[in-house]
């Protein structure tokens, strides 16, 4: 949960901090450090005054929660999560079961069909299919104030998501790293690219999807990379 950041006892934070396991031998002294406890207590400020953030305080960790660091395969770095009701749930690009495809999402899938014939259906926007397959949907930023995008940037998020792409780069090997938009291009400049595979196109957003995001293939190469390096490949239908 995100109040319990708070505790300078490390045992406490340790026990308290709902995260998957592989992850948390990882990023637990994170929890210790300045930054986030001064997140945390924004968070809590924000919340005590009345503002709503998304997603659920159960869901802000769930990229990490259900994809384990030794099962990442593929990483799609987004920038904070939707802020809309009943979209956010913790994963980049994703929005809960039943719900509209947000623009971004829409550009995906219509990519994901001319790239290797999958058809998402109206409300089928939900990815924990792919999650669980193995690719991490991290956004940059964790929350979000409703109705109020990027509302929650520079408070600290930042620094914790760059530290989650830095373990992955350098303690992993042959990871396919999606940076849509600049945005994404900026926080994942620092990836090797002699270890890692490395897409790059604009964003899906429908302000610059026709310049280079729709047909740009990223799932086919993902796939084709994976089964050179003897990986199963993703299953996008899923």
């Amino acid at each position: 949960m995100i109040t319990e950041f708070s505790s300078s006892n490390h045992a406490k934070v340790n026990s308290q901090i709902k995260l998957e396991d592989s992850w948390k031998n990882k990023l637990e002294d994170e929890f210790n450090l300045e930054y986030l406890k001064n997140l945390r207590d924004f968070l809590i400020a924000e919340k005590t005054a009345g503002k709503t953030i998304y997603p659920e305080s159960n869901h802000i960790f769930a990229a990490l929660n259900t994809t384990p660091f030794d099962d990442v395969k593929v990483v799609i770095i987004g920038q904070d999560p939707y802020h809309g009701p009943n979209q956010a749930h913790g994963l980049s690009f994703s929005v809960k079961p039943s719900i509209p495809h947000p623009p971004s999402l829409m550009n995906i899938f219509k990519e994901l069909k001319q790239d290797v014939g999958i058809s998402k259906k109206s409300g089928d926007g939900y990815l924990m299919g792919w999650a669980t397959q193995g690719v991490l949907l991290l956004n940059a930023v964790l929350t979000v104030e409703a109705g109020k995008a990027n509302s929650h940037q520079g408070r600290g998020w930042e620094i914790f998501t760059d530290k989650i792409v830095h373990l992955i780069n350098d303690l992993r090997e042959n990871i396919v790293f999606i940076l849509w938009g600049s945005y994404a291009q900026k926080k994942g400049a620092f990836i090797d690219r002699k270890k890692h595979y490395v897409i790059e196109s604009p964003h899906p957003s429908p302000l610059s999807a026709h310049r280079g995001f729709l047909g740009s293939k990223p799932f086919s190469k993902i796939n084709t990379y994976l089964e050179s390096k003897n990986k199963k490949p993703i299953d996008w239908s899923l």
